[in-house]
């Protein structure tokens, strides 16, 4: 079977978080793909059962070393670059994926012959349960006063689910030590199974926010580029006027405080559907291969 292996939301090659694509996966079953995603161990690998378009888009499947997941950021965009490049090799404007959350497009920009950059639309944000300071601050080894009360902490979905907190220093991003323990109490009894926390301060002073995300749940103990978890950011941040707007175009750092930095571009808008979310970034490819 071959397999690609990008760098999605990367600054440059070995940056980003890594993603495994197998192009050719339509012979497998779902304990292999299940197997395979285990070993590669990356956050996410995905599988493109076939060649052929289906009303329109193409069907992959999305796997953490622990589950299946319906939607995630960085296997959207490198996959549909995997498509363009290796199965298409025209250039076209738009890919689309068929995921279990359903069609995701992902335009794609060019310079010359080389794809620039890709963004995807996401679905449109649904917002759950609400956590208070007290509970979410031990689980993240910070004190309660280092959580901006102004903004609250919630589940916010894109297709899945995530803990925003807003933070109000990078130092205190820089803490975090995650208690695993008090984090599985917490996960019990939510949707939710992944913590995205941010802050306004940032290592780069070219962007606006920093963040980190955490799913030990899902077999990811931190994520070094999370387009889903920041697809659910951006719509928080319009819902809540963040920066006092109803709509944003802003440049996120993360995965600097694991040795993987990654530049998450992100766009949100209010409408009369709701709130509009695309998620933008650099996928640059590493490397290639055949499993045996």
């Amino acid at each position: 079977m071959k397999f690609y292996i990008v760098d999605v939301f990367a600054v440059e090659k070995y940056t980003g978080n890594q993603l495994a694509v197998f192009t050719d996966a339509g012979s497998l079953s779902d304990e292999q793909m299940q197997r395979i995603a285990k070993e590669t161990n990356y956050s996410e690998t995905t599988f493109i059962p076939s060649t052929e378009m289906i009303e329109g888009g193409y069907e992959v499947r999305i796997f953490t070393p622990e589950q299946e997941l319906p939607f995630a950021g960085h296997p959207t965009l490198g996959t549909a670059y995997i498509i363009q490049q290796k199965l298409i090799k025209n250039q076209v404007e738009q890919v689309n994926l068929n995921l279990k959350v359903g069609q995701i497009p992902v335009t794609l920009h060019y310079v010359g012959d080389s794809v620039e950059w890709l963004w995807m639309q996401q679905k449109t944000p649904t917002f759950g349960q609400g956590f208070s300071p007290d509970k979410i601050a031990p689980i993240l080894n910070l004190e309660v006063d280092e959580i901006d009360t102004r903004f609250p902490i919630e589940e916010v979905s894109t297709g899945v689910p995530f803990i925003i907190v807003p933070l109000k220093t990078l130092a205190a991003i820089k803490r975090i030590k995650v208690n695993k323990d008090k984090y599985f109490e917490l996960i019990e009894k939510t949707q939710a199974k992944a913590i995205l926390v941010f802050c306004p301060e940032t290592y780069s002073p070219e962007n606006n926010l920093n963040v980190r995300m955490f799913a030990d749940y899902l077999g990811v103990p931190e994520d070094p580029a999370t387009g889903s978890a920041n697809g659910c950011l951006a719509g928080y941040l319009v819902e809540y006027s963040y920066f006092g707007e109803e709509s944003i175009n802003l440049r996120v750092e993360q995965g600097y405080e694991i040795g993987r930095p990654s530049l998450l571009l992100l766009k949100a808008q209010k409408s009369q559907q709701g709130i509009e979310v695309s998620v933008g970034g650099k996928v640059i490819l590493v490397a290639k291969g055949e499993f045996v």
